[in-house]
């Protein structure tokens, strides 16, 4: 079953009516749970405005009703309403301008190749204008700070930011082996490969786009060494091409880790992101996952 589109419903003669009533009214086959859901995590929307499940509604209130669909909804359709629990829940700040998350490994950024949909669909999907558009990109199986702008003013302000290199990003990564203490600087430059299938691969070229990361050592444990690392250019799968071809690939990179990616999920993550925007300085933070283990400590 297709989901519904948006919809923005005028009260009418329903007026006196608790939103929740209102909209189990409506949305016939749809589960109580999701409704409820549906207004927690602000996709209902009134007059433009976030609401609550038992607020009375007015005659003129126009309702945001969020695409959607019926009980018999196929399971794919389920997976997409778990896929907005787990972005709602990874929301770090929202304001007029940014909404920014903790992206969770694995979510795509954008719906394709096999991808029903990603997080800035999803995202979207909650927002009234649904003008909203990515500040800049991560891999679908990093994790960490992402950075989603709500009008063209601000979108254009971080692209400005991100050219003039006024935006500092670091990661945190696990990498295999030992990594050298003296190995702070990788300038490999970076070419871009193309493959069956259309997947996007990045190798160590000397007629490649200049590339530099910055890495620093935090802790060291059985056979793993837990980096810091410091992109200072923006090239695709630049920090996995890097610690890879420094011979110290990021576990479970299924990529770039010639047999040794140790399964699981990539241990790659956008951890801080800090950047001055019209005067103003913004500083954005993501807890190591779970997954990093004995390397979860403090950044």
């Amino acid at each position: 079953m297709h989901a519904k589109p948006v919809q923005i419903v005028e009260v009418g003669e329903a007026a006196g009516q608790r939103l929740d009533n209102f909209l189990i009214a409506r949305l016939k086959g749809v589960p109580k749970s999701r409704i409820y859901r549906m207004v927690r995590g602000g996709e209902v929307r009134v007059n433009g405005g976030r609401a609550k499940t038992g607020q009375r509604l007015a005659a003129a209130d126009r309702v945001r009703i969020p695409p959607h669909t019926g009980a018999d909804a196929s399971k794919p359709s389920a997976d997409l309403d778990q896929l907005a629990v787990a972005v709602l829940h990874a929301l770090i700040h929202e304001d007029e301008d940014l909404i920014v998350v903790d992206k969770p490994s694995g979510i795509a950024v954008h719906g394709g190749s096999g991808v029903r949909a990603g997080l800035v669909e999803t995202l979207r999907a909650r927002e009234p204008t649904g003008r909203l558009e990515l500040a800049h990109r991560i891999d679908r199986d990093t994790s960490g700070v992402l950075v989603l702008a709500k009008n063209r003013r601000t979108l254009l302000a971080w692209h400005e930011a991100f050219r003039a290199g006024r935006v500092r990003k670091s990661y945190d990564a696990v990498v295999e082996g030992e990594w050298p203490a003296a190995l702070r600087t990788v300038r490999s430059p970076l070419r871009r490969l193309t493959i069956a299938g259309g997947e996007r691969r990045m190798r160590v070229a000397a007629d490649g786009q200049s590339a530099r990361t910055d890495f620093e050592v935090v802790a060291r444990g059985e056979g793993a060494t837990h980096v810091r690392a410091f992109p200072k250019t923006g090239r695709t799968h630049q920090i996995r091409v890097h610690a890879a071809s420094s011979g110290h690939p990021i576990l479970g990179d299924d990529k770039y880790a010639r047999g040794k990616a140790r399964g699981g999920r990539l241990l790659l993550h956008a951890s801080r992101l800090r950047v001055e925007i019209d005067g103003v300085a913004l500083d954005f933070r993501a807890p190591l996952p779970a997954a990093f283990g004995d390397f979860a400590t403090p950044s």
